[in-house]
């Protein structure tokens, strides 16, 4: 499967706001279609990009990597 860029977006918002809730306000979308997204960009790149917490996301050290390329794209 290829990237797309609203996968990308979706992982940025992410990234930056650390809440996949609170990308989704950001992006005036569904956190369950932010889930799905980076759930198949995960899949797609075949590591895991955040490491889920309970009071949100962070960062891995493969999704930090990622997240400079994804903010070249």
């Amino acid at each position: 499967m290829a990237l797309s860029l609203k996968q990308v977006r979706y992982f940025i918002a992410t990234a930056d706001t650390g809440q996949v809730s609170q990308a989704g306000i950001t992006l005036n979308v569904s956190q369950s279609a932010i889930t799905a997204a980076i759930k198949q960009l995960e899949e797609s790149l075949g590591v895991e990009l955040f490491q889920r917490q309970p009071t949100g996301v962070a960062l891995t050290a493969e999704g930090a990597r990622f997240l400079q390329h994804a903010r070249n794209i």
